[in-house]
């Protein structure tokens, strides 16, 4: 993995890093990481499979994809801290508390993604969660994450 002097992981890095594919990986980018916090961006366009059907006519991103999206950040970020990859565990979503939206986040807007580890207990962690748009909280959420080891 190719890691540059600001600690900005690519698109090619974050594949090495999460099990996720098409049409479900929710990061673009890692702009930053330090040992406990990540900032990643999701950049929402009007190509997403979800848009079909969540409307068709006023398309508004699902609350539970930016969930997903902030899940798979704190993941990168525990897979960081670990110094582990999916090929040695997997991190499962195991909880959701304290979710909250704001407002609505629409085609053209970009998602950035502050996660923060509040806590890590044996193969449990705790990951606290925001979602903002040109500055604005759009979404706060904390997230219990439950590693497990890779069968292969």
């Amino acid at each position: 993995m190719s890691l540059d002097n600001n600690k900005t992981l690519n698109i090619h890095d974050l594949i090495k890093l999460l099990p996720h594919r098409y049409p479900f990986l929710m990061i673009d980018k890692v702009l930053d990481y330090e040992e406990d916090s990540l900032h990643a961006v999701k950049n929402v366009t009007v190509n997403e499979p979800c848009f079909m059907g969540h409307f068709p006519e006023n398309a508004v991103m699902p609350g539970v994809l930016i969930i997903e999206a902030l899940a798979q950040a704190g993941a990168i970020l525990a897979y960081l801290k670990t110094k582990s990859s999916p090929s040695d565990n997997i991190f499962f979503l195991a909880g959701i508390d304290n979710a909250k939206f704001k407002q609505i986040v629409l085609p053209g807007d970009q998602l950035h993604l502050q996660v923060a580890i509040t806590g890590n207990k044996g193969n449990f962690w705790k990951i606290h969660g925001d979602a903002t748009v040109d500055g604005k909280v759009v979404c706060s959420v904390d997230i219990l994450s439950a590693m497990r080891k890779t069968t292969q």
